[in-house]
């Protein structure tokens, strides 16, 4: 008979297949659950001194450098891409809700702040918007001022800093439904009083008007979901001589931050060029980065409110018809007869304007 062999660990004898063998050591089964554990990321056993991350998510050494980090305010373990940092120049990282609480008491947030959700409206679709303003000064009392009417009977928009600005910062909206924008939302009167401190939009050529459109809408499974976006990617490449003059930007300013994706001849095709790699990341025409929303980048700021509610109207639009037609109907839709299926006011004035609808232009004010 062998003789037994001593765990490393507590020096009681065991025999040898009861012991296992780590890091040049023999561990009983009680002491290897006492003084060892296994790292959640990559499965590698540990010791427990060595554990670089906590108790319910132990991690080695290597991991945690990698791809982790601690919330200098809780000691949260978090990963890395979900930290927040006060500003640009900070290297101390915080969590989500610690840096919500404590961190920042200006009215104009840094980029990486993202508030909870809140969702106004009923429907299936929302629509969440973010607009620069430039020219006038990121000013922490004229973002008050915006925000006191955006927000006078609800909490409708918070503003951000945005580095692609010279001087001005970024509006951003909850999301709300297309019916809440229009009949809700007291958009007027924000563009009004941005107007008045000084800002310009499309006038300052920095500015973008970025709409995001809930993932969920598009369809009831991400294969659904996914067939969809194809279909809207495609719409894009084949009317984009249209949009473009609807979007108000020159080529030079989408290659910039909202570039194309090309032309293929399938959606799907598209869609898996797009995830491929081969594309300017975020700054994509249609941002597809988001777990939960896409990102309609292609248009430019504005200040003024019928273009913003066309704007909201034309992308409800594309979504509609993206998620009711097949392939083959998507390929085979004109852009007249898109047009000839938007019946309301605002796009349709704005349409007229671009001169892209099917009838007569009409004269408009000029963007601001």
């Amino acid at each position: 008979m062998k003789e037994p062999k001593r765990c490393s660990i507590c020096g009681e004898p065991y025999p040898a297949d009861q012991l296992t063998e780590f890091d040049g050591k023999y561990l009983c089964s009680s002491c290897l659950g006492t003084e060892t554990t296994v790292c959640s990321c990559c499965d590698r056993r540990i010791w427990k001194v060595d554990n670089f991350g906590s108790d319910s998510m132990p991690l080695c050494e290597s991991c945690y450098d990698n791809n982790y980090t601690t919330c200098s305010r809780c000691d949260r373990i978090i990963r890395s891409e979900d930290a927040y940092y006060e500003n640009d120049e900070d290297d101390t990282p915080y969590c989500q809700d610690c840096y919500n609480t404590y961190c920042s008491t200006k009215n104009i947030r840094d980029y990486y702040f993202k508030p909870a959700p809140i969702f106004y409206g009923e429907s299936e679709r929302y629509f969440g918007m973010e607009l620069e303003v430039d020219e006038a000064g990121e000013c922490d009392e004229y973002a008050e001022a915006v925000m006191n009417i955006g927000n006078r009977d609800k909490c409708h928009i918070y503003c951000k800093h945005d580095g692609s600005l010279d001087d001005g910062f970024e509006i951003v909206s909850h999301p709300m439904t297309l019916d809440y924008h229009k009949n809700e939302m007291p958009w007027e009167s924000v563009l009004r009083k941005v107007r008045s401190l000084g800002y310009t939009s499309h006038q300052a050529e920095t500015c973008g008007l970025h709409i995001h459109v809930n993932r969920k809408s598009l369809g009831d499974t991400i294969v659904e979901q996914e067939a969809t976006i194809a279909r809207i990617l495609y719409f894009f490449e084949k009317h984009w001589e249209e949009l473009l003059k609807f979007s108000r930007r020159t080529n030079h300013q989408l290659e910039r931050w909202a570039a194309r994706y090309g032309y293929k001849e399938k959606p799907m095709d598209i869609l898996d060029h797009a995830k491929g790699g081969a594309n300017n990341g975020r700054y994509s025409c249609i941002n597809l980065q988001n777990t939960d929303t896409i990102e309609f980048r292609m248009f430019r700021g504005t200040l003024k409110y019928n273009t913003i509610i066309a704007t909201l109207q034309l992308v409800n639009k594309v979504c509609d018809v993206a998620f009711s037609l097949t392939d083959e109907e998507i390929k085979s839709m004109s852009w007249t007869t898109f047009v000839s299926g938007c019946n309301e006011p605002e796009l349709v004035q704005y349409l007229k304007e671009r001169r892209i609808y099917i009838n007569e232009p009409v004269d408009c004010e000029e963007d601001v």
